[in-house]
């Protein structure tokens, strides 16, 4: 059987992985979700779930910058990472390095579910994998849809939001969310600074600001209702996790999201 990741680059399965280098913090919570976390030798400093399991793993760097002797000392068969996470140049070294590489790039809630099922078929938990698609699916079945119209900020210095062709804006769409920020009014449609478009913020209604990459606080939606003259019911603190972690996150994702949007 063959399947292939993000980059076209095709696997001839059945392939046994027994040391792995996860360059994704929502890869490495997968990876212990499907059953392969005593085959995890190496996680990123930015991996943070599931804690208890974390504790004694070497961290080879950051999702950007790999620290080569490390990743090494891990002697990995397979590096698992993302298109948009980690870097062209990390994955140009992996290969001149003589080491497998799996790289995905889930842009939507149906490219992730896809994901999960290849990852399980990579790694021989093909089982694993259908069944948490399957709990996801059932989820999805289930949200409730009450329209709402959002912007989703995740930095500060410059503000930044994530666009409408990004998997943030197809996981709140799963709940009827609208994203103000689009080709219409942004030439970059995934994330697009805002510093000269904060009045798109009053098209919303809610502006939703991300506990990651950019730790918003309290204080942010002060000095934003300042900047916007929005009143404070507008917006809401929300963890990034939920929103933007691909992979087995989603089953949690699609249980807390509802409430926290209602």
């Amino acid at each position: 059987m063959l399947i292939s990741d993000a980059r076209g680059r095709e696997y001839n399965l059945p392939i046994q992985f027994n040391r792995i280098v996860s360059l994704v913090p929502s890869t490495t919570e997968t990876l212990f979700d499907l059953g392969c976390g005593q085959h995890v030798v190496g996680i990123t400093r930015f991996c943070v779930h599931p804690k208890d399991k974390l504790k004694n793993l070497l961290r080879v760097g950051g999702t950007k910058d790999v620290l080569w002797d490390r990743l090494s000392q891990s002697n990995p068969d397979l590096v698992i990472g993302n298109i948009e996470e980690n870097t062209k140049e990390i994955f140009e070294k992996i290969d001149a390095l003589g080491i497998n590489s799996y790289v995905a790039y889930p842009t939507t809630v149906k490219e992730s579910l896809q994901d999960l099922l290849n990852m399980g078929l990579l790694l021989g938990k093909k089982k694993e994998a259908q069944s948490l698609v399957k709990n996801i699916e059932s989820l999805l079945k289930n949200l409730p849809s009450k329209p709402f119209s959002y912007v989703y900020l995740i930095w500060k210095k410059p503000w930044m939001a994530a666009g409408s062709d990004t998997f943030i804006s197809s996981m709140l769409s799963q709940l009827g969310g609208h994203n103000i920020i689009n080709s219409t009014n942004c030439d970059n449609t995934r994330y697009p600074e805002l510093t000269t478009q904060l009045n798109l913020l009053s098209q919303a209604d809610k502006i939703l600001l991300s506990s990651e990459p950019y730790p918003f606080r309290e204080k942010h939606i002060l000095e934003l209702m300042n900047i916007s003259g929005l009143s404070k019911d507008r917006f809401m603190l929300l963890d990034g996790e939920l929103c933007s972690w691909h992979g087995s996150r989603m089953k949690l994702a699609f249980t807390k999201l509802p409430e926290l949007l209602r």
